[in-house]
């Protein structure tokens, strides 16, 4: 997993989930994150089908809900510490589905390798809005220590935009999310392509 990683934020966005999507799929990216907070479980399901019928080429993943993920028949799912153990997830959705977890520390970083997480969500890498309950920054330096530490890939999130994204790259990040540097701009696409040139 490398480069520019998509979440979907309905609440941010300008266009509208279906069209960031599109644009992000048409910008190469590698994987869209379906996220909703605050839909109820039939109308996650009704807008993940879709979305998932834009991501023929592109890995789509459900944030937290493995039952959505698994109804949509999703290629895996992104979860955070407080969301259902990594375990009964893989359990649920088999082998072959792609499982990335999110974490805060060294600490957990090791020890969603040691699970068979398929790579790591760091964040909050520097201060974000998007998200409520983020926590304090954890700055570059966490994406440094992680990265001598484990070998799955590192998607950064949080506070990044295209000023600091450089250095969360030489950091040693695989890929990066920037839900509002990207998805409150009116040519969604071209702010992805942007972010993607930082791995060329």
């Amino acid at each position: 997993m490398k480069g520019y990683y998509f979440i979907t934020d309905s609440a941010l966005s300008l266009a509208g989930n279906y069209s960031d999507v599109k644009s992000a799929v048409s910008a190469g990216v590698e994987a869209v994150q379906y996220r909703h907070k605050n839909a109820s479980s039939k109308e996650m399901y009704e807008e993940a089908r879709k979305l998932r019928g834009l991501c023929q080429n592109t890995a789509f993943l459900v944030n937290d809900r493995v039952d959505i993920a698994l109804s949509v028949e999703a290629d895996g799912v992104h979860l955070g510490q407080d969301d259902i153990p990594y375990a009964l997830a893989r359990k649920l959705l088999g082998k072959k589905k792609i499982i990335g977890l999110t974490v805060h520390t060294l600490k957990e970083a090791q020890e969603a390798q040691r699970l068979g997480a398929d790579y790591l969500g760091v964040s909050p890498i520097f201060g974000t809005r998007t998200k409520s309950d983020a926590g304090k920054p954890a700055g570059l330096e966490l994406i440094r220590k992680i990265r001598k530490a484990v070998r799955i890939p590192i998607i950064a999130i949080g506070g990044i935009n295209l000023k600091n994204a450089g250095a969360v790259v030489q950091a040693g990040a695989d890929g990066l999310c920037a839900i509002s540097a990207v998805i409150t701009q009116p040519d969604v696409k071209k702010e992805i392509i942007g972010f993607q040139q930082l791995f060329r």
